[in-house]
């Protein structure tokens, strides 16, 4: 048999063979334009629509048009990462959602709009409601079976109405609601009563060792200074970023030190309303004290399981640092 058919079989089968992939690289090589095209678009939506959102419900809060409750801190977040559990590429997107909280969240510090200790507060209530709308919304289309692509942009038209509806429902109805929250810390100090009364009543210079949340950017009292020691007589204390300003309701000497706070200014703190400061020396057997601080404030933070606790937290670790000021300032006056 002649061998050149066979070469010639051999050659055009070859050539078939490479023309076909030649298509199949083509069809690979446009497939894969496409899905990284989509990924580049998925990940802009999602940036654009994270900040939208982030944005005016931070802008509605700001201005007082809604509260600081639930449709802010678990419906929006919700909603958001139900919109964003409609995209095809989840981790596109989810990358998206955490460049846009990382930009939200720095120019909410830098404008001095809030401060970074409420910032990490917050942080874990909203990741929890963003992870539970976007495992809602993908349990939907599990069970729905649908392979359809969604178009993020208008079907988040929908869940920001109803997050402004729900929210506007809940600054009405509570409006007037405000929690009423007593914080108390006690210390026991071997010096008198009278000792330890004149060493708090009135402080140049506080210069103690920060606990860890003023380490990171909880409001840190520098000094407060007694104008007139008697009823009626106004004491302020002086904080990096503002101050509280205190009118004395009741005063004996070595016995109570009680004040209303009359005015406060703390950077990006709407949310929170200090009523008083008390001070109680309670003389021991042994002559020294013991002293109780207790502060009043008012909170309009929801939901409370989450806040009051955190808030707690915050007002004990602002005591300590009185404290340890306090018993530098005994140790340096008195000695021991």
């Amino acid at each position: 048999m002649n061998p050149c058919p066979k070469f010639l079989i051999w050659s055009l089968g070859i050539r078939v063979w490479g023309d076909s992939l030649d298509i199949r690289y083509s069809e690979v090589k446009h497939s894969y334009i496409q899905f990284t095209h989509h990924m580049k678009k998925e990940f802009v939506i999602s940036i654009i629509i994270s900040l939208t959102f982030l944005s005016l419900g931070f802008a509605l809060l700001h201005y007082e048009q809604i509260g600081y409750g639930l449709s802010f801190f678990v419906f929006l977040p919700f909603a958001l990462g139900y919109i964003l559990g409609k995209s095809t590429t989840k981790t596109i997107s989810l990358w998206g959602l955490i460049i846009s909280l990382a930009i939200f969240f720095i120019l909410l510090l830098a404008g001095g709009l809030e401060g970074m200790v409420c910032v990490l507060m917050a942080m874990p209530l909203i990741i929890i409601a963003i992870a539970l709308g976007a495992f809602v919304k993908s349990m939907i289309k599990k069970y729905r079976n649908s392979d359809k692509q969604d178009n993020l942009i208008k079907r988040s038209v929908l869940p920001f109405c109803l997050f402004l509806t729900f929210s506007f429902i809940e600054t009405e109805l509570t409006k007037h609601e405000q929690f009423v929250i007593e914080v108390k810390s006690e210390i026991i100090l071997p010096y008198s009563p009278l000792d330890v009364y004149e060493t708090i009543k009135s402080v140049d210079t506080l210069d103690a060792e920060k606990p860890f949340l003023m380490k990171l950017d909880l409001p840190i009292p520098q000094k407060c200074i007694l104008e007139e020691e008697k009823v009626g007589g106004l004491r302020t204390c002086y904080f990096e970023g503002g101050q509280i300003v205190e009118k004395i309701t009741e005063l004996e000497k070595g016995k109570i030190l009680k004040m209303d706070v009359i005015g406060y200014q703390l950077t990006g703190r709407k949310w929170l309303g200090f009523k008083e400061a008390i001070y109680l020396f309670d003389e021991l057997d042994n002559g020294g004290t013991k002293m109780t601080r207790i502060t009043t404030y008012t909170s309009e933070l929801n939901p409370r399981f989450y806040w009051r606790p955190l808030e707690k937290i915050g007002i004990e670790q602002e005591h300590e640092y009185v404290f340890s000021n306090l018993k530098k300032d005994l140790k340096n006056k008195h000695g021991g």
